[in-house]
């Protein structure tokens, strides 16, 4: 018995064209070996599923699922005002991916036009509401190539100390404790100058035991005094420790 998807998809849940190739390479191979009957059902199911209709499940089960090129392009669907929209909504969401930010395009796209960011006409919200997510992650990587970089610096060799400490990941799937992960929390505010209290967390990746200890500054002496704690209070001897940048460099 095939049970069906109840009602039709949202939205939010519908398939992209990759998706549903994907999907139908799966079905077609039921569907060729089944029966009158269940090939009916099948078809059933992939109506709800795609949003297709019967006879276009048809010939896509009797033909081929390759796509096939465009012979012309199609014409520009979304002119600079859903550009401009897009460059506004992804900021005000802090950059956030394609995917997350789509769904979320015209809520925002009216709430940002209440206070004067953009001119949400009603034409811009229905492109706005259409949008794919490809598209949207297109127009953003086109937006991307007219926004000045910040310079980078470029890479610089570590000290020779560093060179000489052994590197590697640390396996997730470990079984015998004293395997510890560390890090180094800063409670600086929106400055990073001056002293000011940080704390020194680890956590053993076998059993998921952590330790905290509240440290001023990241000198030597305040580290050694956390890592002194943390060897009274562990259960169990420290077998190898995997630290940071923040807490490798510290002074």
């Amino acid at each position: 018995m095939i049970m069906l998807p109840e009602g039709n998809m949202t939205k939010e849940e519908k398939m992209t064209i990759d998706e549903r190739r994907k999907y139908l390479q799966t079905m077609k191979r039921r569907y060729k070996q089944g029966d009158r009957k269940t090939k009916g059902q099948l078809l059933a199911e992939m109506e709800v599923v795609t949003g297709l209709h019967r006879k276009s499940l048809i010939r896509l089960m009797n033909g081929s699922l390759l796509r096939k090129p465009r012979r012309q392009e199609r014409g520009k669907t979304y002119g600079s005002d859903v550009d401009d929209a897009l460059r506004v909504i992804h900021e005000s969401f802090d950059y956030i991916c394609a995917e997350r930010l789509t769904p979320n395009l015209v809520w925002m796209a009216r709430h940002l036009g209440r206070h004067g960011e953009l001119r949400a006409t009603p034409s811009l919200l229905d492109q706005l509401g259409h949008v794919s997510i490809s598209t949207v992650q297109r127009r953003l990587d086109h937006i991307r190539q007219d926004q000045r970089r910040l310079p980078r610096k470029k890479p610089r060799g570590g000290s020779r100390l560093l060179q000489d400490i052994p590197m590697k990941r640390l396996s997730w799937d470990l079984s015998q404790p004293g395997h510890c992960e560390t890090d180094v929390v800063h409670h600086c505010g929106p400055t990073a100058s001056g002293e000011y209290l940080c704390t020194l967390q680890m956590i053993d990746v076998a059993t998921g035991w952590s330790e905290r200890y509240a440290v001023l500054g990241r000198s030597y002496l305040v580290m050694q005094d956390a890592f002194l704690v943390f060897l009274s209070r562990l259960p169990f001897p420290i077998r190898e420790i995997h630290p940071d940048n923040g807490l490798a460099g510290a002074r």
